[in-house]
């Protein structure tokens, strides 16, 4: 398998992964009530994981460029 295919696909679950944490987090949102600590704290850890996952993945994609342009 070449690098640029490998980038490709760890791109491609990389978002799939940012998608899923995306999803989680609204239906978490639109099932607990606004007022439990516990569903805040959750709230927040979603978000936190879906903003690394982003990052990563927006990282992944100048690699891949590269990889695939040379």
């Amino acid at each position: 398998m070449r690098l640029e295919n490998f980038l490709f696909i760890l791109i491609l679950v990389s978002a799939l992964a940012t998608f899923v944490v995306l999803m989680v987090g609204i239906v978490s949102m639109g099932i607990d009530p606004a007022n439990d600590p516990a569903a805040r704290k959750r709230s927040n850890g979603l978000m936190a994981w879906r903003v690394r996952l982003q990052i990563f993945t927006v990282l992944l994609l100048p690699l891949w460029y590269l990889a695939s342009h040379r």
